[in-house]
């Protein structure tokens, strides 16, 4: 069926294959009809984490992998972060699988869809699932979960948004970047459509930024070769296509670090969703963002070296002034776009003044990258 859907298309849209799987599959449908009358509930969730809600707890293992760990040292493999062979937390069979994927639809599921978006100081897991490495090496099918998921709606156990959440995550980006990776290979490897050729900075390797939603993102990575979907688009793969830097070099990084990363869902998902490296045929736009965005759903700002609020000052958030000479630099490509076109009629009414201090901040940052 996904080979039906994309064969002989140039271009995708999410939405349309989403809908055609469940009305295939008939998860969350009465009839032709979605369930509920939407077929969509993203506007029920993008709550920031409250406060004063305490964290939840992770369903974890203690592996004592050491001697395999040794092999890897033995035979001179590349590594760079923390192994956690003594004590690795993530599950090796179908039955420690099912352990983790129980846990998430007994005690997260319930407030997953809220806070799926959300960004907290020291915290990796939240309400997420983290069944992403045991779904991607086959210990658990999507539809199994998929079942689950609404089966505990239908019981009255989540809400609708929580679980269209879920399922809209697995069945929709899942199964469409899984798409796009077969009909678009092996070119899709080699597409970089913004010409974007800056390399790496060293601090993606290291966490060592004084930018406190980078090198929260990047040092939980290192530790737990783990982030989730926001943090990987919304900060890490941000920063990195606003910078410029080389989606081979941006690939290569993602492939590496992230311990669910198979190349087939993870190079659309970087090089299409995250870098824009394929011109559009993924997505329809470049997910950017300045600081608002982060400064919205998350409260790493709080303890930031660098403000926020200030948008083009010498401490001013590196995500503000890159956001705009981004859209500038890249304008004849991207400004009839339809989705983005509100950018570049507010760059319009800037003064000149203060077009000229956002690029003359956004040309600092780019020198000095390895600073920030």
């Amino acid at each position: 069926y996904v080979a039906a859907f994309f064969a002989g298309k140039k271009t995708y849209l999410m939405e349309s294959f989403y809908r055609d799987q469940r009305k295939k599959t008939g998860i969350l449908m009465d009839g032709e009809q979605p369930h509920g009358g939407s077929w969509n509930y993203d506007a029920e969730n993008r709550k920031p984490w409250p406060a004063k809600q305490p964290i939840p707890s992770a369903w974890t293992f203690s592996h004592d992998l050491r001697a395999l760990d040794a092999e890897l040292d033995e035979v001179g493999l590349p590594k760079w972060g923390r192994s956690a062979a003594e004590a690795f937390p993530w599950p090796l069979d179908r039955t420690e699988a099912l352990e983790v994927w129980n846990f998430f639809i007994e005690h997260l599921l319930p407030s997953f869809g809220p806070y799926q978006d959300a960004l907290v100081d020291d915290a990796p897991f939240l309400y997420h699932a983290r069944i992403s490495f045991a779904l991607n090496t086959k210990m658990l099918t999507p539809l199994e979960l998929l079942e689950s998921v609404e089966a505990a709606y239908r019981a009255g156990r989540v809400s609708l948004s929580s679980a269209e959440g879920f399922i809209r995550q697995v069945m929709g980006w899942r199964e469409y970047v899984r798409g796009i990776y077969w009909a678009q290979m092996p070119e899709y490897a080699t597409l970089n459509a913004l010409a974007h050729h800056q390399a790496m900075p060293d601090w993606f390797y290291t966490g060592k930024t004084k930018m406190r939603c980078v090198s929260q993102a990047i040092h939980q990575s290192l530790q737990h070769s783990y982030a989730h979907h926001i943090q990987r688009l919304m900060v890490t793969g941000n920063i990195a296509l606003l910078l410029g830097l080389d989606p081979d070099s941006v690939d290569a990084w993602y492939l590496g670090i992230y311990l669910d990363a198979i190349e087939w869902v993870e190079m659309p998902n970087t090089r299409g969703m995250s870098q824009f490296a394929d011109g559009g045929i993924l997505g329809s736009k470049p997910y950017v963002s300045s600081g608002a965005y982060i400064h919205k759903m998350s409260n790493h700002c709080r303890g930031c070296a660098y403000s926020v609020q200030d948008k083009d000052g010498p401490n001013s958030c590196p995500f503000n002034a890159l956001y705009w000479e981004f859209h500038h630099r890249h304008r004849e490509r991207l400004a009839q776009n339809p989705r983005i076109g509100m950018v570049y009629r507010t760059w319009d009414r800037f003064t000149p003044e203060r077009q000229h201090a956002l690029l003359e901040r956004a040309a600092w940052l780019h020198e000095h990258v390895e600073e920030l």
